[in-house]
């Protein structure tokens, strides 16, 4: 059965473009379009669509106010479709914590930039389709509120994608005073990368930062590969820095987890990785050779997982020491005993 969609924007240029796109596919129909929500709510009680794409700036009733009603009443996957900027950037963070799937950046100039995001747009409203929706009432976990003492652990790596904004806050937001210094590789374009930095700071005991040219890394600290810059740690022990670069794309992104965790393996036995929720393998080969090297290694487990792409590819790989819920993954990779799979 093909994918049913339907298309919310107030741009008819908009509209036309995306349902054009998605109905080139084989395995997608574009069942009904809508203007603003008011329309759109109209047409999923008519067609019952498998994904919405939605804009955020509408008439009558912004996409956000939607969102949160949609969520609340009719539960379903939604890709956010939004504009390449600060404000975009904020409510486009606040619409994945509301339980969107996943968003993908509106071209500034459709005509002549639509291309580039054209098999994004297809690979996320795809991935959508399967994805398992997020619900405010899924376990938090609770914060380690006492200090971390451990002295074996330098660092901890964390990469994610599809869902993974959530994920990575939850982790992060568990973290004490004194964590471990902190590397993230989540795939996210520039812009939302720096709102999403500061977002974090906001919310966590631990200070977050976009990461920048030889930044230190820090107890207490944690720091976000840039949007469409790759992050690597550099240095030696206790005297780690940031290496911000913009080679090639990996496994297709821009920030890479793979070339995160690579840039750890002189350090692996003193590394502490784990891979969240995401689409597709990206940092599956990655953590394999953190582990392999001596690194002890995580996944967030399937059930918890908005998308299983890069978590399961690990456990395939045999990359993961353990797999667990996302509500347990801060107090696994502060533990002093790293358990193996099969130990609780």
């Amino acid at each position: 059965m093909p994918i049913r969609v339907v298309v919310v924007d107030d741009s008819a240029l908009m509209r036309t473009l995306i349902t054009s796109l998605l109905s080139a596919q084989d395995d997608m129909i574009v069942v009904g379009q809508a203007e603003d929500p008011f329309e759109a709510r109209a047409l999923i009680k008519a067609t019952n669509p498998d994904v919405l794409t939605l804009d955020i700036e509408m008439p009558r009733m912004d996409g956000l106010t939607f969102l949160r009603n949609l969520m609340r009443l009719r539960p379903m996957p939604v890709v956010m479709v939004s504009t390449l900027t600060e404000r975009g950037a904020e409510a486009t963070l606040q619409a994945l914590s509301l339980g969107a799937a996943d968003f993908v950046t509106k071209p500034t100039n459709p005509e002549a930039d639509w291309d580039h995001v054209a098999e994004e747009l297809v690979q996320k409203v795809r991935s959508a389709a399967t994805a398992r929706l997020q619900t405010n009432a899924e376990e938090r976990p609770a914060s380690l509120k006492a200090a971390y003492h451990g002295q074996g652990l330098g660092l901890i790596a964390l990469g994610a994608s599809t869902g993974g904004t959530e994920a990575l806050a939850a982790v992060l937001q568990s973290f004490p005073e004194q964590a471990p210094p902190v590397v993230l590789a989540q795939h996210i374009p520039p812009v939302f990368s720096s709102s999403y930095a500061h977002r974090l700071d906001r919310t966590c005991v631990i200070a977050v930062h976009e990461a920048e040219q030889d930044m230190p890394l820090q107890r207490g600290h944690a720091y976000l590969a840039p949007g469409d810059f790759h992050l690597q740690v550099v240095g030696q022990p206790n005297a780690w820095r940031c290496r911000i670069v913009q080679t090639e794309r990996v496994n297709r992104h821009r920030p890479s987890v793979d070339v995160l965790f690579r840039s750890l393996l002189p350090w692996a036995n003193r590394v502490r990785a784990g891979l969240l929720t995401g689409m597709g393998q990206d940092g599956a080969a990655g953590l394999l050779a953190l582990r392999e090297a001596g690194a002890w290694t995580l996944v967030q487990d399937q059930a918890t997982s908005v998308v299983w792409g890069m978590p399961g590819s690990a456990v395939a790989l045999g990359a993961a020491c353990v797999q667990r819920p996302i509500g347990r993954i801060a107090s696994a990779l502060l533990d002093d005993h790293c358990p193996v799979e099969g130990e609780l």
